[in-house]
């Protein structure tokens, strides 16, 4: 053994650093996370860290950077949404184990209604108190992203954030999922498709709505806006939504629903009604959750990878907190997928 483990004293850095046979930045660097350093440098840095026994000192640690080791992480929807929607749980997850391998603390901050934006919660979300942010179900006129930009926060969102230029994100493909969904319908012999579209002012809602459009043209279908139902993510939006189609226009034979909560709604409308699924009307949702494949028929489904966008979010804030001087901005965008079960 070398160094501390040989006097009784705490192995410092600069042991690891000589350890290792790199400098005492380069060490800080991997030890911090930074994804600029070579794989074999890391390499030789992580094997001199366990060879010693370092660990850091958070306390001096965030002396020194003025960081505080901790992320918040900011859900613009209400406890009922957060906890009945497994899409959040399993972003939650995704960033959780990235917070865990790289030893910082995930906050998570609830923050809903006009008023509350200003209170408390927002309040707590500044530079004493996390090192940056991490922003996910982003509504379109909520100025929070901007307030926290001007605390000097370190941002990423969870999708593209609507009406906001310049901003990092990582997101699905939500267009090209719903011109997925839309396809496989028309294929089977739909024709007359209507959809249940997510909330305007999310930038998913949107998009979705999009692929759907795009689909529709390229098969030389017109889009009817008798056929269009605005929901809002949730089981009873979309029950409410479906029943609204059925009362304008009882010959829908097929409806693609922008989130799987809302296409178990509809699923609900539809048997209430005594149409069947899938001979009478086809469904198609948009998620994979696990509550999908446990419906009745099985839901067929775009997949959205959950766990991965919680992932690539947490390393992107990690990687922007890691080189503080680059004031790029970066977005990634995830592949989706069909899942075809029995709703068709």
């Amino acid at each position: 053994m070398t160094g501390g483990a040989e006097t009784g004293r705490r192995p410092t850095l600069e042991q690891v650093a000589a350890l290792a046979g790199v400098g005492r930045g380069t060490a800080s660097r991997v030890i911090n996370g930074s994804p600029s350093v070579a794989p074999q440098t890391r390499d030789a840095v992580m094997k001199a860290v366990a060879e010693l026994g370092y660990v850091p000192n958070q306390a001096a640690r965030s002396l020194v950077t003025r960081r505080t080791g901790a992320i918040a992480l900011v859900i613009s929807e209400p406890e009922e949404r957060l906890f009945s929607e497994p899409f959040f749980a399993g972003v939650v997850r995704g960033i959780s184990q990235v917070m865990d391998e790289r030893d910082r603390q995930l906050v998570l901050v609830l923050v809903h209604g006009a008023e509350q934006r200003r209170d408390e919660p927002a309040a707590y979300l500044s530079p004493q108190h996390v090192d940056g942010a991490l922003l996910l179900s982003q509504h379109e006129g909520d100025d929070l992203p901007q307030q926290l930009r001007e605390r000097g926060l370190v941002l990423v969102h969870g999708g593209r954030p609507p009406g906001v230029e310049n901003a990092s994100y990582v997101d699905v493909d939500n267009v090209g999922g719903a011109r997925a969904a839309l396809h496989h319908l028309l294929e089977r012999g739909s024709r007359t498709v209507a959809t249940i579209a997510g909330p305007p002012d999310m930038q998913a809602g949107r998009d979705r709505l999009q692929g759907y459009r795009e689909a529709l043209a390229a098969a030389g279908v017109a889009y009817d806006p008798s056929l269009v139902e605005e929901g809002d993510f949730t089981e009873p939006g979309g029950w409410q939504a479906m029943r609204r189609l059925l009362a304008r226009r009882p010959d829908v034979d097929a409806v693609f629903a922008a989130s799987d909560p809302m296409a178990l709604g509809a699923l609900r409308a539809l048997r209430e009604s005594g149409c069947a699924v899938p001979s009478d009307v086809a469904v198609v949702g948009f998620d994979d959750s696990p509550m999908a494949a446990m419906s009745d028929p099985p839901l067929t489904t775009i997949n959205q990878p959950a766990d991965r966008l919680g992932r690539e979010m947490a390393e992107m804030l990690l990687a922007a907190l890691a080189e503080p001087e680059g004031e790029e901005t970066r977005s990634v965008v995830l592949p989706t997928s069909l899942v075809v079960r029995g709703t068709t």
